[in-house]
């Protein structure tokens, strides 16, 4: 099969820094704004590609579309921009990556606006074929759907307004928090923090809107989630930069195509290899140092 090869990206200015704050795969508390200069990466598509044993890629193959579940609402990782066709960040690049290895070019590729809470409906009734999505890998989730991956690993955190005195978790109890329905890091909340009042939404922005109007006092996912928010903010808010969670972010897959799930990893060992994957993180999150893209599970 021939290999997906990048042309090589300029790198951005003022986008997202990396660093040891957090653990190995998390932003550093300072934030910043996201990559908005330079040329996107371009992926070759394998021209090759024949996947025909997988009932997924057949079908996609035969009416000439992939379709890819993805965040709306998620900036630097999955954000369609007001007025535009296609969305942008670090996930949607994934799923170029990853489309382009299965065969489909970018224009090739059906986005479609997926919510934590549609992600395991949409891949079992076939809406998407895959979910490229901030999608956690967990036990309970790999009862229903399937993952590849994980191509990130991030850490629950929390988005504060500047002068707050919240400084992670722990200081929670009696406060509001406002996460993401069906989300691993609103159950944590229910969970391990019972005494905070726990804020529901599909999506994210809508706790963000919350926070800047103080009708809630914080807003909890991932840190890379939530460094978008920050960066958007002009300063109102930051990120606390206290992670208490790893968060394997991984490729939602149709339950038992193990075809494809073999298919999908090997795009991403592919990217770690040849550091395409450090090239995608760039141009969408940052500096990458000291970053890196973790082992994917073949089990």
């Amino acid at each position: 099969m021939k290999k997906i090869t990048f042309l090589t990206a300029a790198l951005a200015a003022g986008a997202l820094t990396l660093s040891a704050c957090g653990q190995e795969g998390t932003p550093d508390a300072g934030g910043g704004e996201g990559a908005a200069a330079g040329d996107a990466p371009v992926y070759e598509v394998a021209e090759d590609a024949d996947f025909s044993e997988s009932d997924t890629w057949e079908a996609a193959q035969s009416n000439g579309t992939l379709t890819i579940g993805v965040r709306f609402d998620q900036p630097g990782l999955g954000n369609r921009p007001a007025g535009a066709d296609v969305p942008e960040g670090f996930d949607i690049e994934i799923a170029k990556l990853v489309a382009a290895h299965l065969g489909f070019a970018p224009e090739e590729i059906e986005w479609v606006e997926t919510v934590s809470a549609n992600r395991e409906p949409f891949l079992q009734n076939g809406t998407v074929d895959l979910v490229v999505a901030t999608y956690t890998i967990n036990d309970e989730r790999k009862q229903v759907v399937d993952f590849a991956g994980p191509y990130y690993v991030a850490g629950q955190d929390l988005l504060v307004a500047e002068d707050s005195d919240i400084a992670g978790p722990e200081d929670l109890a009696g406060t509001s928090v406002c996460s993401v329905d069906g989300s691993t890091p609103a159950q944590r909340i229910a969970e391990e923090y019972p005494e905070a009042d726990l804020v529901t939404y599909d999506v994210y922005s809508k706790c963000v809107t919350d926070l800047q109007s103080g009708s809630v006092d914080a807003v909890t996912t991932d840190d890379a989630i939530l460094r978008g928010y920050a960066a958007q903010s002009d300063g109102a808010l930051k990120v606390v930069g206290n992670p208490f969670s790893d968060e394997p972010y991984g490729v939602g897959l149709p339950k038992d195509d193990q075809v494809l799930r073999d298919a999908v990893n090997d795009a991403l060992d592919e990217a770690r290899d040849n550091g395409y994957w450090t090239e995608a993180f760039e141009y969408t999150l940052g500096d990458s140092s000291g970053v890196e893209q973790p082992e994917v599970d073949r089990y």
